[in-house]
């Protein structure tokens, strides 16, 4: 059986802990690798590799950088199949969806291809008699990753394509459910021309991101996951000094008012809370019906769910594949199970699907789900379609404002003036008017709030470039004449 392990100083490393764990294939239901899970020593072999590799990236030109990730870029995309079935392999999600997850990362590296202009400082001239003052950006040394399994390519490329290009070393350490794409990212990388070391990938578990949260040789940290885990990495990281991002969970509200064309709102439910099984941190878990507009978007919503095909994702006739773990499958099951308990209707009960040994559900909707039931008040992060019913649209904005998350949210309505007061009075980082998944393009940041964000910090975009770069400010004067002895505190004359 397949044995996975790190990427250092570039070329593959095995591990040394004597630790593994199991890799499946979900569609199959059964194993297909082991992964070395790295222990707190291997981590400091690999943060002082990526530390030495840093110095000499830092001073590399704008230049040879920007033409590493021009390379990057192409070799990305000529490797989007490879990619996209590496991901199909060890997630599970069909492969229109992986190539999807590729296309998307494609396009921060794109944006990092910019860099000289990314990169540019500020000039004031004059600011005193005979004195200048110019900020350069510099990078801010060795940055770590911790990357989730639901996107294991696209989230990597969201944080290493700003870091490296911004000149620091880079430690990926994915996870251990689907190590296999950030291997092939690293290489990829290696082949594109970047120097051995500034790129590196360790596999482990939370030994390995607790080592790397308290390494002091760690600069800055970068992390998407649950939210439990997101204000550990933030509050441990932090308190070791370091920078930090952590994005954590999601539920996302779609609002639908009664002016909206039901069809297309039911097509963009089933398609962002049924797709990739619902393991996107971007998906529409709870759908909050408007007025009358209810019993016709429920009963429009449940008329599609039957031609949502389940199966596995190398086969083209599939649109949604199965659940990551066994675990994670029986966990999202038992929300559907016990839904009618709660006091919701189970419109549509997918949880008795058989294709198998995969981890497969089917998709699952539920109706009359309200605040303080185990189905709106979690993550659930399966194929389940919660409906929230409200009278007016300042219900559904206290709805959605009262919840602990604030990642994403969508509105769907013919009523731009409805959907502009929306968007101002919604409490969420990412807004969506007749949009489904309301994901940035590579050229604005990526961050929601409340509980879905720790730290002060989005991930990529113009955000992505502060975050890995800290300012210098540099004051000049070049006399002319000599000086004189002067004890007072400068005032710019």
């Amino acid at each position: 059986m397949e044995t996975i392990g790190h990427w250092v100083r570039g070329r593959s490393v095995e591990g040394r802990s004597g630790r593994t764990g199991a890799v499946f294939d979900p569609a199959a239901g059964r194993q297909i690798a082991t992964v070395d899970l790295a222990s707190a020593a291997e981590v400091d072999d690999v943060v002082e590799v990526a530390t030495d590799a840093a110095a000499g990236w830092a001073e590399a030109s704008l230049t040879t950088r920007a033409n590493v990730m021009f390379k990057f870029r192409e070799l990305i995309d000529g490797h989007r199949e490879q990619l996209a079935a590496a991901v199909t392999r060890q997630h599970g999600k069909v492969r229109s969806d992986a190539l999807g997850e590729v296309a998307r990362g494609l396009e921060c590296v794109e944006f990092a291809c910019g860099l000289p202009n990314l990169l540019k400082g500020s000039f004031s001239p004059q600011v005193s008699g005979g004195v200048d003052v110019h900020t350069m950006l510099e990078p801010v040394g060795t940055v770590a990753g911790i990357t989730p399994f639901n996107f294991p390519v696209m989230v990597p490329l969201w944080m290493l394509s700003n870091a490296l290009a911004c000149g620091n070393a880079f430690v990926l350490k994915p996870s251990e459910k689907d190590p296999a794409p950030a291997l092939l990212l690293a290489r990829l990388a290696q082949q594109a021309g970047l120097p051995d070391g500034v790129f590196n990938v360790v596999q482990g578990d939370s030994e390995a991101v607790n080592a790397l949260l308290s390494h002091p040789g760690v600069d800055a940290v970068s992390f998407v996951g649950s939210t439990p885990v997101a204000r550990h990495v933030f509050e441990t990281g932090t308190r070791h000094g370091k920078r930090v991002q952590a994005l954590g969970g999601a539920k996302n509200h779609m609002v639908v008012l009664p002016d909206a064309d039901v069809d297309v709102a039911a097509d963009a439910a089933v398609s962002a809370g049924y797709g990739s099984a619902g393991e996107r941190c971007m998906a529409i878990s709870v759908v909050v019906a408007v007025g009358d507009v209810a019993d016709r978007l429920v009963d429009a919503i449940g008329a599609r769910i039957p031609e949502v095909v389940v199966g596995p994702g190398d086969d083209p006739a599939s649109m949604m594949g199965p659940l990551i773990t066994r675990e994670h499958r029986e966990r999202v099951r038992s929300y559907v199970q016990g839904a009618a308990g709660e006091g919701a209707r189970v419109v549509v009960d997918g949880s008795d699907v058989d294709l198998g040994e995969g981890f497969y559900l089917g998709c699952s909707l539920l109706d009359g789900v309200r605040p303080g039931m185990r189905v709106y008040d979690d993550e659930i992060f399966g194929p389940v379609l919660g409906v929230v019913r409200v009278g007016s649209v300042d219900e559904a904005v206290a709805l959605i404002n009262a919840n602990p998350y604030g990642n994403g949210v969508a509105i769907f309505t013919r009523d731009g003036g409805a959907a502009r007061r929306f968007q101002r009075a919604v409490k969420v980082g990412m807004v969506g008017v007749n949009v489904p998944i309301p994901v940035p393009v590579a050229s604005h940041s990526f961050g929601g709030w409340k509980d879905s964000i720790f730290g002060d910090s989005p991930i990529y975009g113009p955000e992505g470039i502060r975050f890995y770069t800290r300012p210098k400010v540099v004051t000049t004067r070049w006399p002319e004449t000599a000086g004189r002895l002067d004890l007072g505190f400068p005032t710019g004359n």
